[in-house]
């Protein structure tokens, strides 16, 4: 067999070990943060719908700490990774089940993929899990404050009974950037910004309308001014 075959062979097989991969990653679309069922939110949120926002917050504590906001982010797009395969287990069923370390379970999950392209993801979950740089602790109080704000949105919602879930994530929290918009967002509901936005819009329309009839008022003159 020709060099050129086998490299072909060997291509197709890492493609569709990496196709595989990304089909077992989409299981996170599907699988519910188990703890609000516990809390009696009936359509809860996906365990990633929790590690889009954590990644975008991750990115935002790491910029006002001075760390690497791409680093945090992407760190935080891989915390919770391993769930394809344990499922998300609420703080009460750890009591009770124990699973493989992090680090040992996204070994498993990338065990076929390319060398190169496995060496990314599993050093981003071992950074994440060793909480030593400045990025993985941006991201680990990234997660924790998206429980905060999804706590909060929930219980804007009317589902009670959540107060143990923002004592946690408050009580959690290292970096000075995310105790302060933990505060914040403690303070806001969860639709201020939306009033906020509406205000902006009327603000913009009214300086366009005022610059429209300046415009008007210079094109009237300059009629009345021709001979």
């Amino acid at each position: 067999m020709s060099d050129s075959a086998s490299g072909d062979r060997a291509n197709d097989h890492q493609a569709s070990d990496i196709a595989a991969f990304l089909y077992e990653i989409g299981q996170l679309k599907r699988y519910p943060r188990t703890g609000w069922h516990t809390a009696g939110v009936p359509r809860p949120e996906s365990v990633a719908d929790h590690s889009f926002r954590a990644s975008v917050i991750a990115a935002v504590i790491a910029s006002l700490e001075g760390a690497d906001p791409q680093r945090a982010a992407f760190l935080a797009l891989w915390h919770d990774s391993q769930e394809t395969r344990t499922t998300d287990l609420s703080h009460l069923t750890k009591k009770y089940v124990s699973s493989l370390p992090n680090e040992a379970v996204t070994s498993d999950q990338v065990s076929r993929l390319p060398r190169a392209l496995a060496g990314v993801i599993t050093a981003a979950v071992a950074e994440y899990e060793a909480r030593e740089t400045p990025e993985a602790r941006c991201a680990r109080d990234a997660d924790k404050l998206e429980l905060l704000l999804q706590a909060r949105e929930y219980t804007d919602q009317g589902h009670p009974g959540l107060r143990p879930f923002l004592d946690s994530a408050l009580s959690a929290l290292r970096t000075e950037a995310a105790r302060e918009l933990a505060a914040e967002a403690m303070r806001q509901g969860y639709l201020d910004w939306v009033s906020s936005a509406m205000e902006d819009s009327a603000m913009e329309d009214s300086a366009m309308d005022d610059s429209a009839m300046d415009d008007s008022a210079m094109d009237d003159k300059t009629t009345e001014d021709r001979p």
